[in-house]
């Protein structure tokens, strides 16, 4: 297994967020979580990649205990955060704002290589390469942070409400790129996601949070929309 998480614990200050969570995730696949807005979803991303430690359990990358390493090494080990806003720098153009990401020695020797995987994968960052980002449309810059995080050679992809905003459009494109990036370079995917319907088409297995606690999980087949939306309410 390639993520571990067991029975981890989130606070911020006193405030418990993440409540006893465990779930694990296989080389080359896709996980997705739904549940409600402000239930501890980012936060589980957030935890996992050194943003916030837990106050209790154990988080193991291949084997190795990373629950209380901070951002910088665990993104050296390949395990990366794409948050909802992007974080882009608006002023620096896409290519600019691309090669931030291989700040990495692992992500610098390979480049090249991740540059035009993304260039691929997005044709029309290719055409915009010498644009500010500040001139971009959403779905574009929501491309510009996938590719940032494609960009440091990253082993786990963590997406946090990629479709946030995005006309339906671009939310299937955005989509379907990230089955793309798991089918074609192996790397491991977790989805925090709204979009019950377009995310299920890709996921592996699912999870529904809900007041920081996995109440239910499944496969796509097993897990539905309509079991999953029920949990909204």
């Amino acid at each position: 297994m390639l993520l571990k998480v067991k029975e981890i614990e989130t606070y911020y200050g006193n405030l418990q967020v993440i409540r006893k969570v465990s779930f694990g995730i296989d080389a080359s696949s896709i996980v997705c979580f739904f549940g409600p807005n402000g239930h501890g979803k980012s936060t589980l991303l957030k935890t996992i990649c050194g943003a916030c430690h837990p106050a209790s359990g154990s988080i193991t990358f291949e084997g190795l205990e990373i629950s209380k390493f901070p951002t910088h090494r665990v993104v050296e080990l390949g395990v990366v955060y794409v948050p909802e806003e992007g974080h882009l720098f608006t002023n620096m153009t896409v290519i600019e704002n691309l090669k931030l990401g291989a700040y990495t020695k692992k992500a610098r020797d390979r480049m090249s290589e991740n540059l035009a995987f993304v260039f691929q994968l997005f044709p029309r960052l290719e055409e915009r390469k010498t644009q500010k980002c500040s001139t971009l449309s959403g779905g574009e810059r929501r491309m510009v942070a996938i590719g940032r995080g494609l960009m440091t050679a990253a082993r786990l992809l963590m997406l946090d409400e990629p479709s946030f905003g995005l006309a339906p459009k671009m939310v299937k494109a955005v989509f379907q790129a990230t089955e793309v990036i798991s089918k074609t370079t192996g790397i491991s995917i977790i989805v925090v996601e709204q979009e019950i319907k377009e995310a299920l088409k890709i996921t592996d297995k699912a999870y529904i949070l809900r007041k920081g606690t996995i109440v239910d999980e499944g496969d796509r087949a097993s897990l539905n929309y309509e079991k999953i939306q029920s949990a909204y309410f």
